[in-house]
């Protein structure tokens, strides 16, 4: 039990650190799901909120550490171990959004009642140029993963009569199986479809870093031209060496039932990948922020024009909703990444679809 444990806290400590640092990392222009001037955002009291932020849930981090370390040895089973971790991440998570939404709507109402954007002139800048970059990674740099999953679908079908008539499906982390399944074609092709999807997957994510909509700052709109191209650049590469890193560790698993494989290695390389993972987005994530705001460059001009306010159409600000917009996908205002245009139908069609996919294909290969 104390392993698991400390294996969460691998996992969280990470989490509690991202969404501590969430305010610091994202663009000077928005805070808290608000746009603001970079002026603002430097200002005395917008730096005292972002600090309450960064307290506040640090205490909670340690708050719930300490339930988990302080309930977690008591227990004795796996299921109600695994319970209380699925417990506290989603009240973990949960809390964390009354945080942000209370700064939120604090920084809103600030906003209106000093009428921070009255005296500013309000631009929407586009760099014409900007597509013609190379703001990712070709997508022809997933072929190697899709190569590895069609090569592991083809020995699994290969082999298969010599395989033995149940199948082990899942590990404890001492390396003894805690899951059986039958032999059958289904259940041998389940990883490489898994292998597919998650590439297939990965894929959509980089077409994505090269379709959002561009984002630049009206006040030093070529320089924050490239800090959003080095920012898409990063995050490419990530995605597609995390997608041919999980695909191969798919097809490691997959080839221990054909060849006897030591358990540990079984056990200890999903948690290494998992935790190369983890610390690389978190180093990426400070290093880079959200558009690349921590990229380094010059200071601001200083002057009156500030990009155009449109925090009407963004709901909590966290929900993009904008009927007039065509884009289906731009940059979250708080956190990292991308987020979609909820007003768009192509944007229910792709969520859906990707959910049927990933709830309908094990159950499909399984029955």
């Amino acid at each position: 039990m104390t392993s698991i444990i400390l294996l969460f806290l691998f996992i969280m400590v990470p989490v509690f650190i991202i969404t501590m640092l969430t305010p610091y990392l994202t663009r000077k222009t928005e805070s808290f799901g608000v746009s603001i001037s970079e002026e603002i955002y430097h200002s005395k009291e917008m730096k005292q909120t972002r600090k309450k932020y960064a307290l506040s849930m640090g205490f909670v981090s340690i708050l719930a550490t300490i339930a988990l370390i302080g309930i977690g040895v008591r227990l004795d089973n796996e299921n109600a171990l695994s319970i209380l971790l699925a417990f506290i991440s989603f009240t973990y998570l949960l809390i964390s959004f009354f945080f942000y939404l209370y700064f939120h709507r604090q920084i809103k109402q600030r906003k209106q009642d000093e009428q921070w954007v009255t005296n500013k002139k309000q631009q929407l800048s586009i760099n014409l140029h900007f597509r013609d970059q190379k703001l990712a990674f070709s997508n022809l740099w997933f072929i190697p993963s899709f190569l590895v999953a069609f090569i592991t679908a083809g020995l699994s079908i290969r082999f298969y009569e010599d395989l033995p008539s149940s199948i082990p499906m899942q590990y404890d982390f001492s390396g003894n199986v805690t899951n059986w399944a039958d032999k059958s074609y289904g259940v041998m092709l389940l990883m490489p479809i898994m292998q597919i999807f998650l590439t297939g997957l990965f894929l959509f994510i980089n077409t994505i870093i090269t379709k959002a909509k561009q984002q630049i700052d009206a006040d030093n709109p070529e320089e924050l031209a490239m800090q959003n191209r080095i920012f898409r650049r990063r995050w490419s590469a990530f995605i597609v060496i995390t997608s041919l890193g999980l695909v191969l560790m798919f097809s490691f698993i997959q080839f221990s039932f054909f060849q006897p494989v030591d358990t540990e290695l079984l056990v200890s390389i999903p948690l290494i990948l998992s935790g190369a993972i983890i610390i690389t987005t978190m180093i990426l994530s400070i290093t880079t922020g959200q558009g690349g705001s921590r990229v380094k460059k010059k200071s601001s001009s200083g002057s009156d024009v500030i990009d155009r306010d449109d925090d009407r159409y963004w709901k909590l600000g966290q929900f993009y909703f904008n009927k007039n917009d065509p884009a289906v996908f731009l940059e979250k205002r708080f956190g990292i990444g991308w987020t979609t245009n909820f007003a768009r139908p192509l944007t229910w069609v792709i969520l859906l679809g990707i959910i049927a996919l990933a709830a309908g294909l094990p159950l499909l290969l399984t029955m």
